[in-house]
C-alpha cells in the first residue's frame, strides 16, 4: 500500500489507482521498466511484464493528466514551472519533489474506495492476489470477512501478519464514509487472540434478550443470571433448581456452574475427554439459559427433547468461524452444524455426566434417561474408503512431500516439520492428539530377533488412555531426524520429554510465548489447531503445485489430518498383512475383523 492519494479520474474512462501512483514515482526515480512491471503490476491482469513500452506510454499518459490537473488546481508559482519545463523539453519534466506537488494539487480530482471496487484497484498485487485467493475480491467482502471472523481474520490469508492487517484495517475505517460498511470496533485488539480471560460474560436469559439476541461466551467465562443458577449465587441470592437432590449432596457446589467444573475436573489428566464433555455441556448450559429460560438443574424431559431437535439445525447465532475462546467472535458451534453422529455423540455425553450429577446427589433425577438417542446410521461403521487418500494421490503427495522439504529457503523448516506429522499419521496411523503429545524418549530402536526385522517403534497414549506400539517408517524416521536438525538437536541424544515435532519459529503472540517460550526448553509440542493448521497449509501448497487430475485435486482440497489415518487403515488392508502377523503388529488396527470384499475394516474403535 502507498500513503497517497487513491483512484484518479481524469478524463472518464481513464483511471488511475494506487499501483499507477507508485509506478509512476519508481518512473520519476529512473527504475527500470521491467523492474516496475514486476514490482507493481500483476502479470495476469496486465501486459506490462511482455510490453515495457506499453507501461511507458501509460505512465506518460499519467503524467501530462497530472500536470495538467496541477496547472488547473495547484499555485500559480507550480503551473509557471511545469509550463516552463514543457516549453523547453516538450513535456514537462518531473522530479520527486515536483511530483509529489503535483499529486497534491490533483487531489481534487481523487475518486474514492467504494466496496463494489476490487481489492486489486487499491491494494498492491502481492496483497490483492493472496487476499482474492481466498475468495476476498472486493473491499465490501473484505470488510465481511473482518467483521466475521474479529481480530484474527488475517488468519485465514496466507502470509497477510498481524501489522499489515491493522494497516488494512486502518485504511477501511478511513474510508467507511464511502465504502457505506465498516470494520467493527473490536477487530484490530492490541492482540485479538487474548483477550483478558477474567472478564465475564452475563448471559441475557430468554425473554430479556434484543432482537440479536444476547452475548455468548465459553465456560470459563460465563456469568449465569442469579434466578438461573440453579443455586446460591452472588450474595446468597439465587434461585434453587426444581431437580435439585434433597438432603446431603457429596459436592461442595453452590451452583450449576459449580457442578459441572467438579464433574469436569475428573477429566484433567484427559484432555481430549477433557474438551469434548466441556463442549457438550456449554453448549447446554448457554441453550438453556438464553434459549430455554431455564436453569441446568430445572431441565426436564421436554427441555431435553427441544435441545436435541437444536442440535439438528443451531440457530445462527450460535454458529461462527473457529476462533479463539477468549474472542468475543466465538461461538459454540461451527457453521455447518453437527452431523448426525455427532449429535448422537453429544446426548450420550450429557446423560452420563447428568449420571454423575445424580449420583453425587447434586440432581434428583436424570431427565436424560428418557431422551432417545437421535437416529443415525449404524449399518457400518468402519473405515471411511472415501475419506483415505487414494494410493495414487498418496504417493504423489509423497513425492511433493520429499521435494519441498529439501528446500533450503525460509519455508523449508516448516515443509520438514509438516512431512514428519504427515508421515507420523498416514505410515504409523497416528491421530493428530498422539502425534501433538509424542515424545522422543517414547521412540526406540529394536533389534532384529529371529523372524522379525529390526526397526523402530513409538509408544503412544491413545483413546481411554491406552497405550500402544506402532512402527515407525524409514521414511518417517528420516524426516523425524530433518525436523531435528532445523530444530538444533541432536536427535540421538535427545533432551529429556522432548516433543518429536515441535514449531522451529515461535510466532510472537501472548499464547505462543506462554506455551514455548515461557515453558522449559523443548518441554512443548505443537497444539492440536497448530499442527492441524501446518498439515492443511501443507496439502493447500500441494494442491496448487502437484500434477493432479481435477478428482484429486478436490479429494486433497477437502482431506483433512484424519483422513491420513484413514490412508493408513486402507493401505495396510491392501497390503493383505497376514492375520497371524497383524495383531501383533497393529493391535489397535485389527481389534475387529478384516472385510477383503468391501475393502474397509470394520472396527469402530480403531477410529
Amino acid at each position: 500500500m502507498t500513503d497517497h492519494a487513491g483512484q484518479l479520474t481524469f478524463p472518464p474512462p481513464r483511471t488511475y489507482t494506487r499501483t499507477d501512483f507508485a509506478a509512476l514515482r519508481a518512473l520519476v526515480q529512473r527504475v527500470p521498466l521491467r523492474t516496475i512491471a514486476r514490482l507493481y503490476f500483476d502479470a495476469d491482469t496486465t501486459p506490462y511484464h511482455d510490453d515495457p513500452a506499453q507501461l511507458e506510454r501509460h505512465l506518460r499518459a499519467m503524467r501530462d493528466d497530472l500536470v495538467h490537473l496541477a496547472q488547473l488546481h495547484g499555485s500559480s508559482v507550480l503551473a509557471d514551472h511545469l509550463k516552463a519545463s514543457a516549453r523547453q523539453h516538450g513535456s514537462a519534466r518531473l522530479t520527486a519533489v515536483t511530483l509529489r506537488m503535483v499529486e497534491d494539487a490533483s487531489r481534487l480530482a481523487v475518486a474514492v474506495p467504494r466496496a463494489t471496487h476490487p481489492v486489486g484497484l487499491w491494494f498492491r498485487p502481492l496483497i490483492a492476489k493472496r487476499l482474492t485467493g481466498e475468495g476476498i475480491t472486493t473491499l465490501g467482502e473484505l470488510v465481511a470477512c473482518c467483521n466475521r471472523r474479529g481480530g484474527s481474520w488475517w488468519r485465514a490469508v496466507p502470509r497477510v501478519g498481524l501489522l499489515r492487517a491493522r494497516i488494512l484495517v486502518a485504511w477501511l475505517r478511513r474510508h467507511a464514509g464511502t465504502l457505506g460498511v465498516t470494520v467493527d470496533a473490536d477487530v484490530d485488539a492490541a492482540e485479538p487472540l487474548a483477550a483478558p480471560m477474567a472478564t465475564h460474560v452475563a448471559l441475557v436469559p430468554a425473554g430479556c434478550q434484543t432482537a440479536q439476541g444476547g452475548p455468548l461466551a465459553p465456560l470459563e467465562r460465563i456469568e449465569l443470571p442469579h434466578r438461573l443458577c440453579g443455586g446460591e449465587g452472588p450474595h446468597g441470592t439465587g434461585q434453587r433448581g426444581v431437580n435439585r437432590a434433597p438432603g446431603l449432596c457429596y459436592l461442595q457446589a453452590r451452583h450449576d456452574l459449580d457442578a459441572i467444573r467438579s464433574y469436569l475436573h475428573r477429566y484433567t489428566d484427559r484432555p481430549q475427554a477433557l474438551r469434548a464433555y466441556t463442549r457438550e455441556l456449554e453448549r447446554l448450559l448457554l441453550w438453556a439459559v438464553t434459549e430455554r429460560g431455564t436453569a441446568l438443574s430445572s431441565l426436564s424431559v421436554d427441555d431435553c427433547d427441544a435441545y436435541k431437535a437444536f442440535l439438528t439445525a443451531p440457530a445462527e447465532r450460535f454458529t461462527g468461524p473457529r476462533t479463539a475462546r477468549s474472542s468475543p467472535r466465538w461461538r459454540p458451534f461451527a457453521p455447518s452444524g453437527l452431523t448426525p453422529g455427532s449429535q448422537k455423540y453429544a446426548v450420550a455425553v450429557l446423560r452420563a455426566a447428568f449420571d454423575w450429577l445424580v449420583k453425587v446427589r447434586y440432581l434428583a433425577g436424570n431427565p436424560w434417561a428418557a431422551v432417545t438417542d437421535p437416529a443415525t446410521d449404524t449399518s457400518e461403521y468402519a473405515i471411511r474408503v472415501d475419506r483415505a487418500l487414494p494410493l495414487q494421490l498418496w504417493t504423489k503427495v509423497r513425492v511433493g512431500l520429499d521435494e519441498r522439504s529439501g528446500s533450503l529457503g525460509p519455508s523449508g523448516p516448516q515443509w520438514r516439520a509438516a512431512k514428519a506429522a504427515i508421515l507420523l499419521m498416514g505410515d504409523s496411523g497416528l491421530r493428530i492428539t498422539e502425534v501433538t503429545l509424542a515424545r522422543r524418549e517414547r521412540l526406540s530402536y529394536l533389534s532384529a530377533d529371529g523372524d522379525i526385522p529390526a526397526g523402530w517403534t513409538l509408544q503412544v497414549l491413545g483413546k481411554g488412555r491406552k497405550q500402544r506400539s506402532v512402527p515407525v517408517s524409514t521414511a518417517t524416521l528420516a524426516a523425524l531426524r530433518a525436523h531435528w536438525a532445523d530444530r538444533g538437536l541432536d536427535f540421538n541424544d535427545p533432551p529429556a520429554t522432548a516433543p518429536l515435532i515441535r514449531p522451529v519459529t515461535i510466532p510472537p503472540t501472548p499464547a505462543a510465548q506462554r506455551r514455548h517460550v515461557d515453558a522449559s526448553p523443548e518441554a512443548a509440542g505443537y497444539s492440536i489447531n497448530g499442527l492441524r493448521g501446518v498439515v492443511s497449509w501443507a496439502f493447500g501448497q500441494l494442491q496448487g503445485t502437484l500434477d493432479l487430475t481435477d478428482d484429486e485435486r478436490r479429494h486433497l482440497a477437502g482431506s483433512t489430518p484424519h483422513a491420513l489415518r484413514h490412508t493408513f487403515g486402507t493401505q495396510a488392508v491392501a497390503a493383505s498383512v497376514p492375520p497371524d502377523v497383524a495383531p501383533e503388529v497393529y493391535p489397535h488396527l485389527w481389534q475387529g475383523r478384516q472385510s477383503h470384499a468391501a475393502g474397509v475394516v470394520n472396527c469402530a474403535r480403531w477410529c
